[in-house]
């Protein structure tokens, strides 16, 4: 059985860009929730004693869309911090390549976080087939997991993920979210994926859901 991860972090510590409350309502109710429907789904399947990785790439319907939100948070907790952060080099390096800069992958990612209609989640993941850094929205559950993009850096736009604190204004929220990155995270996330290609999500995923 899976359960929700802690918070690598205390809820009350983000000032300004997410209250205590949005962590209770967001991680304490809605994670929660997946947690419990992919518990619930999985049980007398071919699915009751797999790992979640194996879950999401096999799995479709009610089953894929839990077990892959389960995954999204997880990896949403992770990419935000209540303090400073370093990025790497290495993930400098490659943002000016692909993108001009740190400012100029700022411009793009929240115009792409934005611009996503309706409910999902906008990343940055590593391509293995063509070793860049990528920009990519998803809508609903979906994740690059499925198409074996990793993902680096991810934010949510489902509006549960901010309206308790900013409302309907989504552009606020983003702009807060880019100066609460946890850039080592990030930097750990892309430092693994080319080592370790789709391996690394596997490796991520089973440090949270021991098995």
């Amino acid at each position: 059985m899976f359960e929700l991860r802690k918070l690598p972090y205390n809820k009350d510590s983000f000032g300004d860009f997410l209250s205590a409350s949005t962590f209770d309502y967001h991680h304490g109710k809605h994670h929660q929730t997946y947690i419990n429907n992919l518990n619930n789904l999985i049980k007398g399947t071919q699915f009751e004693n797999a790992e979640l990785y194996d879950i999401i790439k096999q799995s479709n319907g009610g089953l894929f869309n839990n077990a892959a939100q389960v995954y999204n948070h997880d990896f949403y907790w992770d990419c935000i911090t209540p303090s400073q952060s370093q990025i790497s080099q290495e993930l400098q390096s490659a943002l000016q390549a692909d993108f001009g800069g740190v400012d100029g992958f700022k411009e793009k990612f929240i115009q792409a976080a934005t611009t996503l209609f309706g409910s999902g989640w906008c990343w940055l993941v590593f391509n293995p087939s063509t070793s860049k850094l990528e920009i990519i929205q998803t809508s609903n559950a979906q994740t690059p997991v499925s198409e074996d993009k990793i993902p680096v850096l991810v934010v949510d736009v489902w509006e549960h993920a901010y309206y308790i604190d900013h409302k309907n204004a989504r552009p606020a929220y983003l702009e807060k979210f880019f100066s609460h990155i946890n850039w080592e995270f990030a930097s750990q996330a892309y430092e693994w994926a080319k080592k370790e290609g789709v391996g690394s999500v596997r490796f991520y995923i089973n440090g949270i859901h021991k098995k």
